[in-house]
């Protein structure tokens, strides 16, 4: 269970990471004027992203699918609540829908055995 508790707040430190990466440049003038400078920021999530996986793996006893869907879950679930707070884009019916859905697909892998 330790691995799979390392594993998500991996995936959702790196998706908040990944949300300022790709959307800093609709906060920060600064972000805008330098994509490059903000794509540097993809070298290391993508090592914590590795390490993220390893330990969903270990904590799916080796299946690679469920951390692959807790992945995009907690991705969509970060991005949902990130877009509202910060830059106050409603959450509509159908993000609504979409965000219940994600939630539940993270539910299902990780308490589903």
């Amino acid at each position: 269970m330790n691995n799979l508790i390392t594993g998500l707040l991996l995936f959702f430190i790196t998706h908040i990471i990944i949300w300022f990466q790709v959307n800093g440049q609709f906060v920060w003038p600064w972000a805008k004027a330098n994509p490059w400078l903000m794509s540097i920021l993809g070298l290391p999530i993508s090592y914590v992203l590795i390490i993220a996986t390893k330990y969903i793996v270990a904590g799916f006893d080796g299946l690679l699918w469920p951390g692959r869907l807790v992945g995009f879950g907690s991705g969509m679930i970060v991005m949902a609540i990130l877009t509202w707070c910060i830059l106050g884009e409603g959450i509509s019916t159908k993000t609504l829908v979409s965000l219940v859905l994600a939630t539940t697909l993270v539910f299902i892998q990780v308490f589903w055995k």
